[in-house]
């Protein structure tokens, strides 16, 4: 009773004086939607919440400094050895500090927890069309965030002085000097004279623990602030229109929920970092500028990187004069044109879809409305998978008992051919379940595939959900229809009845079917209300793009697949008969 009175009174002083009584009844009343795929920027959060608490008891005990010193602690293997002070900090507190392994450990795995849920949520954005107008701003600071925890993990990764560390620290180095003309200022300027130097760990310790986080703290905040300012986004379904947000309130459901996410979250870092070994600095040893570590392969959120610079061929050239060194492209170049097509997507796809675009979308795309989207999706991460596995190829050349070459000759065919042939497919599939209506993969039949395949037509409506009438639109001219707004009618083939709106503009097309015609004007009516309702004959889907055109870019890119994988095996066969013995 005493607690009550006294927090009342405290809410009462603290609203006769700042009056945010108001301002906490709309937040608390804030409806979010329940679907799961959102869930991933909710991980994020909590995961930078993780870092920053183990990061605090991290930055008590380590010294970031490059001096010599002499290790003296519990690990038998270095005591008496002469390394540096953040690398003798950094063994002295996971073997001498109570818990401090523990939190380093957790730390780590937090990092990647944090990075890999940021690049779900931008997937889940991606492939749902989430960063449609009015979401830009919130697209663009997602990219930011995520450029942000790239580096902040490996500037973390690389303070403790380690071998492992040190090879990645030459690694970048090198790749940022070898940016024509200011490449040699940066890197003066960032670590303060030639590699190494005794300014490079502590700049890294400030950038890492201060900087980056104040940087990644605002842009979080700033996250929410748009996010609750605007009305969050939900996918189709009875009931969801571009005008409401149908879930659960932030209070007390939503609360509930994502505090026992927040405990989720806190309970898998932890457990991870007490049962799981992380970067083990006390087996890798000392940086030394005069060895390096093989087979060694950085933390997976840079990996593709590495890969790029394994299988780029070793091109130099000059530009008026001046070298640039083989590095630039694959580590500059390539990383630039990944961030800034990231950058610009929102605004290249709006420019290509002006005038459906030109409107504020509150309802997500099925990722099967827009194969094109999806294709070209799964076809870089097709891409960045090859790179990955480039980043182990002297790993994967132990697996295969393979000569290393022989692996990156594999590796970069599978490079051209691979990112072509999924994102085919993955277009393929989303025409095919667009065209079909089927909820998933599994209930594709013969006739959904083949339909798929003809590439001068395209089918108007996607399933969205069991019993969901919403459709999906197909941007379809109206040509010689009234301006009047109606929903119409007919019967198919089948004997089903399918339902579509049409007005001036566009015809957005229903893809579930119906038994008979007063479930179909249920449904209809339930997506748009009392519109009138007439029967119609049955008409099929529009032709888009020059049928043509597609077709011929079909044959192209399966022609194209075919003669690499032959090359590839040309190839294999051709280094395996030359490595033969003479008879």
């Amino acid at each position: 009773m005493i607690t009550r009175w006294l927090s009342g009174r405290l809410a009462r002083s603290l609203d006769d004086r700042l009056r945010v009584a108001p301002v906490l009844r709309r937040a608390l009343a804030k409806v979010f939607p329940d679907h799961w795929s959102f869930m991933f920027g909710e991980i994020a959060l909590y995961s930078f919440v993780v870092l920053v608490l183990t990061g605090v008891f991290l930055t008590l005990f380590f010294e970031p400094s490059t001096a010599d010193t002499v290790y003296s602690g519990a690990y038998a293997p270095l005591d008496g050895s002469r390394t540096s002070a953040a690398y003798a900090s950094t063994v002295r507190l996971s073997f001498d500090v109570r818990a401090g392994l523990l939190m380093r450990q957790t730390h780590h795995w937090s990092a990647l927890l944090f990075v890999g849920a940021i690049v779900l949520h931008l997937l889940r954005v991606f492939f749902t069309g989430a960063y449609r107008r009015p979401r830009e701003i919130n697209w663009l600071i997602g990219v930011t965030m995520l450029a942000l925890a790239l580096f902040n993990g490996f500037t973390g990764y690389s303070i403790p002085d380690d071998l492992l560390s040190g090879t990645g620290l030459r690694i970048l180095y090198s790749v940022t000097q070898s940016i024509p003309l200011v490449g040699e200022w940066l890197v003066f300027l960032a670590a303060g004279g030639e590699f190494p130097t005794a300014e490079l760990v502590p700049r890294m310790f400030v950038s890492h623990v201060l900087l980056v986080p104040a940087v990644l703290a605002a842009l979080i905040a700033a996250h929410l602030g748009i996010l609750l300012r605007q009305k969050h986004s939900q996918f189709p379904g009875p009931g969801r229109t571009e005008n409401n947000v149908v879930g659960s309130r932030f209070w007390p459901s939503y609360t509930v929920r994502t505090l026992a996410l927040f405990a989720w979250v806190l309970a898998v870092a932890f457990a991870l970092g007490g049962l799981a070994q992380i970067n083990p600095v006390w087996i890798y040893g000392p940086f030394d500028p005069a060895q390096a570590t093989s087979p060694a392969q950085p933390d997976w959120y840079v990996a593709w990187g590495d890969g790029a610079l394994r299988l780029f061929p070793a091109v130099e050239f000059r530009v008026f004069g001046r070298l640039v060194p083989s590095p630039f492209l694959p580590g500059v170049v390539f990383g630039g044109l990944t961030f800034a097509g990231l950058y610009l997507w929102p605004f290249l796809e709006r420019r290509r879809r002006r005038r459906r675009d030109r409107l504020a979308h509150q309802l997500l795309d099925p990722p099967r409305a827009h194969p094109a989207r999806i294709g070209f999706g799964v076809g870089v991460l097709a891409l960045f998978a090859v790179l990955l596995a480039a980043a182990a190829d002297d790993i994967l050349a132990r697996i295969l008992r393979l000569p290393v070459l022989h692996v990156l000759s594999i590796l970069r065919v599978l490079a051209l051919a691979l990112p072509v042939s999924a994102g085919v497919v993955a277009y393929l599939v989303a025409r095919a379940l667009r065209a079909g209506g089927g909820r998933g993969i599994g209930e594709l039949t013969r006739s959904d595939v083949r339909s798929a395949m003809r590439f001068g037509s395209r089918a108007g409506g996607v399933s969205t959900g069991v019993g969901d009438p919403s459709p999906v639109a197909t941007a379809e001219p109206a040509a010689g229809s009234h301006d009047a707004a109606r929903i119409e009618l007919w019967r198919d083939p089948d004997g089903l009845w399918r339902w579509r709106y049409r007005d001036a503009v566009v015809v957005l097309a229903a893809s579930q079917a119906y038994r008979s015609r007063p479930e179909a004007e249920r449904a209809a009516a339930t997506a748009y209300g009392d519109l009138p309702a007439r029967e119609v004959a049955p008409s099929g889907g529009r032709t888009g793009e020059p049928a043509a055109m597609r077709e011929r870019a079909g044959r192209i890119a399966g022609r194209a697949g075919g003669y690499l994988a032959l090359a590839a095996v040309a190839l294999w066969r051709g280094r395996r008969a030359r490595r033969r013995p003479p008879p």
